[in-house]
């Protein structure tokens, strides 16, 4: 009984990821609600998973924070950003879906959205990590972003799907999640954690290349 209450059991430090990855999501959310402040919360939301899926983190709400505050600013830029692009190609594709183009005209124009709309979601991924993971400027931060999910494609789909299951599962048997209740619980901590641990191998990578390290 010792071994199994102890700290370093397996059953303990589950508890406590798991208490981690609660106190993370109603930091997150409580921090969402002005909705302006979404662009800061995600990176601070994906700071504080990456690090605690990678055992880093020592203080969920120190973490979140400290990464709030300072990419405040430079996250909101990139959130509106996201949202007016995400806004033209909402607004394109109900023009090409309701004005007469021709079937051939048509085709072409929702192939093309569709490989920019998979595009910007893919970029969105990768962009609040990459801002909780490093300093630039905002054009190098959605730059990059785009240019890794073009490189690590098989991560950007697994952490698209990860995603997107989780959603489909919500929508579709919304008794699985508690009626959004997994959401409100531990839903919006458990995704980040869940993608910053692929994230995190990716951006390592690049760290240990930055550091002359093999």
């Amino acid at each position: 009984m010792n071994t199994l209450f102890s700290p370093d059991s397996t059953l303990m430090r589950g508890l406590s990821t798991v208490a981690d990855l609660m106190l993370l999501n109603l930091i997150f959310i409580a921090t969402s609600l002005p909705v302006v402040t979404l662009g800061a919360s995600l990176t601070a939301l994906n700071f504080t998973a990456m690090r605690i899926a990678t055992g880093e983190c020592n203080s969920v709400t120190g973490d979140y924070l400290r990464s709030f505050r300072r990419n405040f600013r430079q996250a909101t830029i990139i959130g509106l950003v996201l949202a007016l692009l995400a806004g033209v190609l909402a607004a394109w594709f109900v023009v090409v879906t309701n004005l007469a183009f021709g079937t051939l005209a048509e085709l072409l124009l929702l192939a093309v959205w569709y490989v920019l709309a998979f595009t910007l979601v893919t970029t969105t991924l990768f962009a609040f990590p990459y801002l909780a993971s490093f300093e630039g400027r905002t054009r190098d931060v959605l730059r990059n972003a785009r240019l890794l999910s073009w490189k690590h494609p098989v991560t950007a789909i697994a952490a698209l799907a990860v995603i997107g299951l989780c959603v489909a599962v919500t929508v579709f048997y919304p008794h699985v999640t508690g009626f959004g209740l997994f959401w409100f619980l531990v839903g919006f901590a458990g995704i980040a954690t869940i993608n910053g641990r692929l994230l995190a191998g990716v951006f390592q990578k690049y760290t240990a290349a930055a550091s002359g390290e093999r």
